[in-house]
């Protein structure tokens, strides 16, 4: 019986994938808050960081839909642009963490013996700490900034996607078609790019996916915690420290950020449960 074709196993995929509704409404909200990140510029009815004193903490009006902060800024502008600022750093930060870790996975997965023991090894003293007390701990050092903050983000997040590549490549590698490529003389470089990345990958598109809701959340902590992206720049984060004080004057100061961050890290998740269960075989089908 001959293989289905990348091309058809796609189509099976995206079609299993979408069968899901919780999968198509987490779709949604995610190419909801991109198109507002790209076309941010043109639909934000104020500039981000253009303060006026004379518009201090106002209520939701016609002139600004979700108020303003408490320098005068139109919140709802600082939150479309926010969402920029938030998928970049997701998007950025896993995929950094993404392949260095799935390359050390790689490696250490299939040398073994020492090159295994190195990395691992390395690996555990990172993982030692939990990944927030590790991600505050790199900031402090390297500082705020967005460029610091997705080096930070990807950093942090490294551990996961080598340990799981490692542990997908360990099982790959003792199956017969590997045994049978060696047999034929094939170079290890080979047989990892043809053989083991393609049959290890699934499982790490899914945790990709889930990853950059968490990337976005840690650096919506970071800005709220003030070691992430310097102000006057707009993010999601460092809107939800400037309306905690707040909270009972003006409470949408902070729950407008919060509802963004909720909803766009609710959506990936939701993304990341429909792959799963179209690259699962014992979830297809499956609620």
């Amino acid at each position: 019986m001959e293989a289905p074709s990348i091309k058809t196993e796609g189509r099976r995929i995206i079609r299993v994938m979408f069968s899901r509704r919780v999968a198509i409404l987490g779709f949604i909200i995610a190419v909801f808050f991109m198109l507002t990140a790209i076309f941010g510029p043109l639909i934000a009815p104020y500039d981000p960081i253009e303060q006026n004193i004379n518009n201090i903490l106002e209520a939701p009006s016609r002139e600004h839909f979700l108020g303003t902060d408490d320098l005068g800024r139109d919140i709802l502008s600082r939150i479309i642009y926010g969402a920029r600022v938030s998928l970049m750093v997701g998007v950025v930060a896993v995929t950094i963490s993404a392949v260095v870790g799935m390359s050390l996975g790689l490696i250490a997965g299939y040398f073994n013996k020492w090159v295994n023991n190195i990395i691992m090894r390395i690996i555990d003293a990172f993982m030692a700490l939990p990944s927030m007390v590790l991600i505050l701990a790199i900031a402090s050092i390297l500082g705020g900034g967005l460029f610091n903050v997705m080096i930070v983000l990807g950093i942090g997040l490294i551990p996961t996607y080598c340990r799981l590549m490692c542990a997908q490549v360990l099982s790959i590698k003792e199956n017969d078609y590997i045994i049978s490529a060696k047999a034929l003389g094939s170079s290890d470089l080979r047989i990892i790019l043809r053989h083991v990345l393609p049959n290890a990958f699934p499982p790490l598109l899914v945790l990709i996916t889930l990853q950059i809701g968490t990337a976005i959340l840690m650096e919506a902590s970071l800005s709220f915690l003030g070691i992430g992206i310097s102000p006057p720049t707009a993010t999601w984060g460092s809107m939800v420290s400037v309306g905690y004080n707040y909270l009972l004057s003006n409470p949408l100061l902070s729950f407008a950020p919060g509802i963004a961050i909720l909803l766009v890290v609710l959506a990936f998740n939701l993304i990341g449960d429909g792959l799963r269960d179209a690259l699962d075989p014992r979830l297809r089908g499956t609620l």
